[in-house]
């Protein structure tokens, strides 16, 4: 008798946390964790590409030191953060980090601009297509990611789950901003200083 109580009581409580959304709970937990574990791959797929585009730059354009101590730096930066996605203070630092690293590697490419025979490097125009199918593959996953985190929030925000989410210990999670986004999309206008015009000489006063 005590067995089929305690089997009652069981199948009652796996009844409820099915009801008031345990096991959806988890499913969309589980869809933002490989979510981000997407983001962080295409992330790391870029700033791989950064050592073989500073050698191949530096082989044409090695007097560009400023620019490819940026790139360096930027990747450098990237790589020492630890970020934990359930920290909204750490998405933030490794969303500038990246930010900053995208930066750089657009001023690079525009330097490159003014080396013809790097532009026509094999390698250089490679690696280009490398990190504009990265700069895709990193919007179409950071879109998958907001998603699944919104799906997320706001299903552990709803009623009846908010419930279970607060018994278990389920909270929203922090997401991507959109703050400066174009911005940092757009890679920097250079001014490589062109000369001024210089003024035409004014014509000697006539002697009558």
């Amino acid at each position: 008798m005590r067995r089929v109580l305690m089997s009652l009581l069981l199948l009652s409580l796996v009844t409820m946390l099915s009801g008031c959304g345990y096991n959806s709970i988890q499913q969309k937990d589980e869809a933002v964790g490989a979510a981000w574990s997407q983001v962080l791959n295409v992330y790391k797929r870029r700033a791989d590409l950064v050592p073989n585009l500073v050698a191949t730059v530096k082989g044409y354009a090695s007097h560009e030191q400023q620019v490819l101590t940026q790139v360096t730096q930027a990747r450098s930066k990237v790589g020492s953060i630890n970020v934990n996605a359930d920290d909204p203070a750490s998405v933030q630092q490794f969303e500038q980090a990246q930010g900053e690293l995208k930066s750089a590697i657009g001023r690079l490419l525009v330097v490159s601009e003014n080396y013809p025979q790097l532009k026509a490097d094999q390698n250089f125009l490679q690696l280009q297509a490398q990190l504009e199918g990265s700069e895709n593959r990193i919007a179409v996953e950071r879109q998958r990611y907001i998603q699944a985190v919104q799906d997320y929030n706001t299903y552990v925000r709803s009623f009846p789950q908010n419930l279970t989410a607060m018994m278990f210990g389920y909270k929203t999670k922090p997401n991507f901003t959109v703050e400066n986004e174009t911005q940092i999309q757009q890679a920097p206008a250079v001014d490589f200083g062109q000369p001024a015009a210089q003024p035409q000489p004014q014509p000697a006063p006539g002697n009558g």
